[in-house]
């Protein structure tokens, strides 16, 4: 079995990977820095970083322990992803996995964290009644998280075509700026979705952005929304209702989800229509909230499309997903990887490749 040890810093966890053969989890081991981060209702990039050097090390060994793995000289390669993200962090992970790479005299492959999300899709999970996807391409994919929202057409493994994206917040963002609005705390999606379980998706009637947009058939636009909710939220306190009445809450936190999820869904399936996908994949972290996942699985079974989302555990950013898509990525690639010579790139694209 290929086994490929697998590093995530991007952001504010520190995870650590052992992947077999592109899709079998030997270990999966991730450090939140949630509570951390939860009183500056965001992630303090300074803090992330520093944390990661705490943790690095200590997240590796657990990773290589669980997976049996006695020496890093008895793995094939070492893969970390060298962005895009916050600089500060990637530089602990890429060192790290530099430093491995040297001493074990191993291959060391850079990840791109765009196409890590598309691969935990690919992972081998028991839990996962749909299974994974099929190499049956071209494949849809919808990438949404806290930092990206994009739309990726498929042609195989390792060649992508970007048919659009968000021309300003994305959507998880716009999950964390309507969660401070309405003093629900951090991180956004997670808060939104608790307050919105007993809420109406009807209840207000909140924008969805480019819908009918031609010039932007497949791209998505959330301050707009954004802007909306926050006059709401004065409209209603105008009319002397309470904001921290549960129920009124409850149905502004479900409307603004339904709206969110509503435009990715329509954009996804429009997408998928017009390059005759024979499978749609979602991945990011936003693909963990209920809303969005419910509303896809009824209009892709409408379409007879099949349709792919990780497990939550799989969603938000961890090194398995990092480990999988170094393994296809070497299959595209003359397999030897960039070896010492790799850099971190805070801002980098989805490499498109026809």
């Amino acid at each position: 079995m290929n086994r490929i040890l697998a590093i995530e810093t991007s952001c504010d966890e520190t995870a650590a990977a052992v992947i077999g053969d592109g899709r079998t989890i030997l270990s999966n081991v991730v450090a939140t820095q949630i509570e951390l981060h939860r009183r500056f209702g965001g992630v303090f990039p300074e803090v992330a970083s520093r944390q990661h050097v705490l943790a690095i090390q200590p997240v590796i060994a657990q990773a290589l322990a669980e997976a049996g793995v006695a020496s890093v000289r008895d793995l094939d390669a070492i893969a970390v992803t060298h962005g895009p993200g916050l600089a500060g962090s990637l530089l602990v992970g890429v060192n790290a996995a530099k430093g491995l790479a040297f001493a074990a005299g191993l291959p060391l492959l850079p990840v791109n964290h765009l196409e890590g999300h598309i691969y935990s899709n690919w992972l081998d999970v028991p839990e996962r009644s749909e299974g994974r996807p099929t190499d049956n391409f071209p494949v849809l994919v919808l990438i949404v998280s806290g930092g990206h929202t994009e739309l990726i057409e498929m042609a195989g493994h390792g060649r992508y075509r970007r048919l659009g994206g968000t021309l300003d917040d994305a959507a998880g963002e716009a999950f964390d700026k309507v969660a401070r609005l309405l003093d629900l705390g951090f991180p956004g999606g997670p808060a939104i979705q608790q307050a919105a379980t007993s809420g109406a998706p009807t209840a207000f009637d909140l924008p969805r952005a480019l819908r009918h947009a031609p010039d932007h058939r497949f791209d998505f636009s959330f301050s707009g929304l954004k802007t909306a909710a926050l006059n709401l939220t004065k409209r209603l306190e105008q009319e002397d209702r309470d904001l921290r009445d549960p129920a009124l809450l409850a149905d502004i936190a479900a409307s603004f989800e339904q709206a969110v999820a509503d435009i990715l869904v329509e954009k996804t399936a429009d997408a998928a229509l017009l390059t005759d996908a024979r499978q749609v994949c979602i991945c990011g972290g936003v693909s963990a909230n209920r809303a969005l996942r419910a509303t896809a699985t009824a209009r892709l079974a409408e379409l007879g499309l099949p349709l792919y989302i990780p497990p939550l555990a799989l969603c938000t950013d961890n090194a398995a997903m990092i480990g999988a898509a170094a393994y296809h990525r070497r299959q595209v690639d003359d397999g030897t990887g960039d070896g010492l010579a790799i850099d971190v790139h805070a801002s980098l694209p989805l490499p498109e490749i026809a």
